[in-house]
């Protein structure tokens, strides 16, 4: 699947979300998705699940059995839980008997199967969440786009959903995930995108990028030097040479107790106002930098481009 140049905007004269995002989805991949909140990460998942259309660019390429679990369910629908599931089932190609059966498989894998009869509007917060999760694993889909799917569940859910992942990556599908808690299948993804001020790039120096060695799953992944995002460098190109000192960059931040390890570009750190970091890098590092900040939740308060174009 690929995005070539895609751009989406809120309405037609509305502002621009995401603008020039040029990338290729591998097959059977784990890909995450990092970002500040209202960067766009869940407009570029919508773009991926075929939710939304973009505005500028194209789409193609994408799996016709596509499943998304979007970061709102809407619980209010007037279905019970199974019978949500059997209709969702249906809609992705099974027949009525083969969606029943899974339908009921999910909810008790779930721990939720005494909640089958119970109308939508009436689950808890927690049980909605596992019948989002549950309509978009029903059909076995090549294209898996999880929103902070894990947000609501439980421990022994989150597990579930984590082993379920792991098996679709395993039968082939390529999975696409948000979630606020960096620890979440660490150091498993493939293909790592950070989305900034409306751009999406690859982020370098995150285990599990395209091009790092197999994570736990033993999938096959881009061989070293040809990652899936087309931004990365050509192979068949010779090595550019080291550029002399460009403008830098600053960030001013604030997360975690520590910083990441392994920074990009090895960016000098400086106190700032209201307990937050100020990083300074080179300006051809800071997007790498932005990555790992974000990966990692760190909040960005304030980028200083000094002039630099984003």
């Amino acid at each position: 699947m690929r995005l070539e140049r895609v751009g989406r905007r809120h309405g037609p004269r509305g502002r621009w979300v995401l603008r020039e995002v040029s990338l290729e989805l591998p097959t059977a991949a784990l890909v995450r998705v990092v970002g500040a909140n209202g960067s766009g990460k869940s407009t570029l998942l919508r773009l991926f699940a075929g939710i939304d259309a973009p505005g500028e660019g194209r789409v193609t390429g994408r799996p016709a059995r596509t499943a998304y679990v979007p970061e709102r369910f809407p619980a209010a629908l007037p279905f019970t839980a199974v019978d949500y599931l059997v209709h969702l089932g249906r809609v992705q190609g099974l027949d009525r008997a083969a969606a029943r059966t899974r339908a009921g498989e999910w909810l008790e894998r779930f721990a939720v199967g005494t909640h089958a009869g119970t109308a939508l509007a009436e689950l808890s917060k927690g049980t909605s969440q596992k019948v989002a999760v549950a309509q978009a694993l029903l059909a076995d889909p090549a294209l898996l786009v999880l929103d902070e799917a894990w947000t609501g569940l439980d421990p022994d859910a989150r597990t579930v959903l984590d082993a379920a992942v792991r098996e679709r990556l395993a039968a082939g599908t390529t999975v696409v995930f948000v979630d606020h808690d960096p620890r979440r299948l660490e150091g498993e993804a493939d293909v790592v995108y950070g989305v900034v001020r409306g751009r999406v790039r690859s982020v370098p120096g995150v285990r599990g990028e395209a091009g790092a060695a197999p994570g736990p799953a033993g999938r096959n992944r881009p061989p070293e030097g040809r990652p899936s995002d087309p931004h990365g460098p050509d192979p068949a190109l010779p090595a550019p040479a080291v550029p002399a000192p460009g403008p830098s960059v600053s960030i001013r931040a604030s997360g975690g107790r520590t910083l990441p390890v392994r920074l990009p570009g090895d960016p000098t750190t400086a106190p700032g106002p209201d307990g937050t970091t100020v990083l300074t890098v080179d300006a051809e590092h800071s997007d790498a930098l932005l990555g790992v900040l974000l990966a990692a939740s760190w909040h960005i308060h304030h980028l200083d481009t000094g002039g630099v174009r984003a």
